[in-house]
């Protein structure tokens, strides 16, 4: 069973970065993309940032593009994502899943972790 266990959020004024990690069980990294989305309050979680088995190519959300940096470590079955400039938009719960073939939906069969909270203050 898989299990994504996101961390590294927190409170961070506007202009700051910060970088949060998602560390995966149960599967081996190295043959699955992998994404990030995020979901702000009342809103539906969005697409954020995604790459491939092997870290490219990767794919943003032309919001985040230039700002944010995707990345992973296979031998730690661990997927980062940089991020830089923050905006009080960007708050929202940050989560990370396997992603299918258009690199912008999630895979579908694994569950989702618990999700990190970012919250950027203006």
């Amino acid at each position: 069973q898989v299990q994504l266990v996101e961390s590294g959020g927190g409170l961070v004024q506007a202009g700051g970065s910060l970088r949060v990690s998602c560390a995966v069980s149960g599967r081996t990294l190295n043959f699955y993309a992998m994404g990030w989305f995020r979901q702000a309050p009342g809103k539906e979680r969005e697409f954020v940032a995604s790459g491939n088995w092997n870290g490219a190519p990767t794919y943003y959300a032309d919001s985040v593009k230039g700002r944010f940096t995707i990345s992973r470590d296979n031998a730690k079955n661990t997927v980062y994502l940089q991020m830089n400039s923050l905006k009080p938009e960007d708050t929202a719960v940050y989560y990370c899943n396997a992603v299918d073939s258009s690199y912008r939906r999630p895979f579908g069969s694994w569950a989702w972790g618990q999700g990190t909270q970012v919250t950027v203050s203006s």
